[in-house]
This record gives structure tokens, C-alpha cells and sequence, in this order.
């Protein structure tokens, strides 16, 4: 299981916007050093929306290749065009990537239906480990409880990173998902009360830096949790 204390990693870029690989391999090495437990490459933070499609799949191929199976690597591969999607979900598979982060199509306002419509065709066109990644803050697009729910059944989602920082929305997912759907934190100002009530982790921000605070709180919120399952809205075993 992916879980813990995960970074958003940031992209590197130089002064006239070319991806800076030695600073990039420098991250990487950092993380590992630190104890970081994933890393989710060209996420939200590694600028997703900005890099074309090439630059991307090179990023994710270089994290995956310096990491060597040391720690999960999470890709992420979310776009507004569901054929893109695929074919960035279908690159990171190719790279050796554990997963992929895919974020709710943006601008565009799709409707439940169509957002479950874009999420199972991915997952049924390529077979690893999808995270869907809700955070209507930056995408003007709000994924539903009830629609994870249905997501949640999808083979090959196993997870979502739950961006809105409203805990009730958290707590009205783990209420309508099975044990073993993984919800993570993707707001590091409620992440370990997102924990206590059944999380399994924090996909952050703010652990590019701040390594050692990010993971103790993160295991502080697990350790509680762990105690006969104190907090868990679906009264699940603690499992890591």
C-alpha cells in the first residue's frame, strides 16, 4: 500500500524556462534521503499545466530511473482531453511508475456523469494503479462523494487525494467507500485530521522543505489512528 508521507515534487526550470535536470535529480536524491515515502512527479506542484507532453513523460521517466523501485513513484498523467490522459497514463506505465495521480479535467466543468465517464475509460484503457485527484480550488470542477463512490468500484482505482480541505466531504467519502479505497490528504493544513478519521497519508506540498515536521506529524496522525482504529469512520484496521 502507498501510504505515509508523500511530496508533490516540484519541476526545476533555469532562467529561460528549460527543465533543470540537475536540480530535478538533486530533489530526488533529497527525498530519499530524508525518508520521504513516495514522490508524485508532475503533479499540480510540478507543473502539469504547463509542460507539453514530451518534457512531461521525460520528467516522470528520470524520477522513475533514479529512484529504482526504492520508494513508489506516483505519476501524474491527468488532462482535459481523456485521450491525452491515456496516452500520459500509458507513458508512465511504460517508464515503471507504481501509480498515477489523475487530477479532474479543468476549465472545461464536466458533469458527474461525464467526469465518471473520463475516469473509468483510463482506467479500463491502461492497467496500473490510478489515484483520482479532486481540487476544485484550482480546477473549477468538484468531484461528488457519490461519484467516487461509483469510481471506487472501477478496477484499477484505488484511490483519491482529496484537495478541498473540508473534512466532512472526507469523512462523506470513507463512509461510502470500501476499506481498502485509499483517500489521501492534498491539504496539508487538515492532513492529519484527514488521518484520524481513516486517511492513509498526505500527498504535500510543503514537505519539499520542511521533511522531519511533515513526517512526524503525518505519523502522529497514523500512530493515533492506529489505536483500535480511534477516529476511523468505517472502524477499519490499521494497516501500513
Amino acid at each position: 500500500m502507498i501510504a505515509g508521507s508523500m511530496v508533490a515534487l516540484v519541476t526545476p526550470m533555469d532562467a529561460q524556462g528549460r527543465l533543470d535536470w540537475d536540480s530535478l535529480s538533486k530533489l530526488v536524491d533529497f527525498h530519499l534521503q530524508e525518508g520521504t515515502n513516495a514522490i508524485v512527479a508532475v503533479g499540480t506542484t510540478g507543473e502539469s499545466a504547463t509542460l507539453d507532453v514530451s518534457e512531461h513523460i521525460e520528467v516522470i521517466r528520470r524520477v522513475v530511473a533514479q529512484v529504482a523501485g526504492r520508494i513508489p513513484v506516483i505519476a501524474g498523467t491527468g488532462a482535459n482531453s481523456t485521450r491525452e490522459a491515456v496516452e500520459l497514463t500509458t507513458n508512465a506505465k511504460t517508464a515503471g511508475a507504481d501509480a498515477c495521480l489523475l487530477v479532474t479535467p479543468y476549465y472545461n466543468k464536466p458533469t458527474q456523469e461525464g467526469l465518471f465517464q473520463h475516469f473509468s475509460h483510463i482506467a479500463n484503457a491502461v492497467d496500473i494503479p490510478q489515484i483520482l485527484y479532486n481540487v476544485p480550488g484550482r480546477t473549477a470542477c468538484d468531484m461528488l462523494p457519490e461519484t467516487v463512490a461509483r469510481l471506487s468500484a472501477v478496477k484499477n482505482i484505488i484511490g483519491i487525494k482529496e484537495a478541498t480541505g473540508n473534512l466532512q466531504r472526507a469523512k462523506d467519502i470513507l463512509a461510502s467507500v470500501s476499506s481498502d479505497f485509499l483517500v489521501y490528504s492534498g491539504d496539508d493544513a487538515t492532513a492529519v485530521e484527514l488521518m484520524l478519521l481513516g486517511g492513509k497519508g498526505n500527498i504535500s506540498v510543503t514537505r519539499q522543505r520542511c521533511t522531519a515536521p511533515h513526517e512526524r506529524s503525518v505519523r502522529s496522525g497514523h500512530a493515533w489512528l492506529c489505536r483500535d482504529g480511534a477516529g476511523d469512520s468505517r472502524k477499519s484496521s490499521c494497516r501500513s
